[in-house]
């Protein structure tokens, strides 16, 4: 066998060992999310409902239930008594480093922001990761128009005016939080004028 031959054979032996290392990996993680993704998935539900009295005032989690429109999955909050409050939009998209997923209250109207929470994030520690604290960031997300663009400043911002201080040191992870969350809001209010538009024909 030539030294050629023994090399060829070499690096087909290490070929065939990183696909089964890797074929190994994917099944374990295959594994994992069987396992554990409905335990997981109960645990962000939980979490979710939880917040609904800090992020729609008077929401009671225990009313409010789940509800789609127009595609859209959301949480329709009730006070105690039944009475309609407001909403709870779940949203996500890309960060900085990686996906971002929010909770984002609205009023009854889908007419203001009542509340922001970050359900998950991966953001840089010590920087982009401010974006789930209340008071450098989530505060101003507070009591804002929702029929326009949130936009981000470096300035302390106008009580709504739409305008979000960015994080210092942090402004990629402070954009994305506003885009994830006009995105979202932008397609909520077009579903409830639909839905609003077709009750009334009706």
């Amino acid at each position: 066998m030539t030294e050629e031959t023994g090399k060829t054979q070499g690096l087909l032996a290490q070929a065939w060992l990183i696909l089964l290392l890797a074929g190994l990996f994917g099944s374990s993680l295959a594994a994992v999310e069987i396992v554990l993704g409905p335990k997981i998935r109960e645990n962000k539900r939980n979490e979710t409902f939880g917040q609904v009295p800090r992020l729609v005032p008077g929401g009671s989690a225990r009313k409010s239930r789940e509800v789609v429109l127009g595609g859209i999955r959301a949480i329709r909050v009730l006070s105690e008594e039944g009475k309609h409050l407001g909403w709870v939009l779940p949203a996500s998209g890309q960060g900085f480093a990686d996906k971002i997923e929010l909770l984002v209250g609205l009023d009854r109207r889908a007419g203001k922001i009542t509340g922001l929470y970050v359900l998950d994030q991966k953001e840089t520690p010590g920087l982009g990761d401010y974006i789930k604290d209340e008071g450098r960031f989530r505060k101003y997300f507070r009591g804002q128009p929702a029929a326009e663009p949130l936009r981000v400043v470096k300035r302390k911002p106008r009580p709504g005016s739409g305008e979000i201080k960015a994080i210092t040191g942090a402004t990629i992870s402070s954009t994305s939080v506003c885009r994830i969350v006009n995105d979202a809001v932008r397609e909520f209010r077009a579903a409830l004028e639909k839905r609003a538009a077709g009750e009334e024909k009706e």
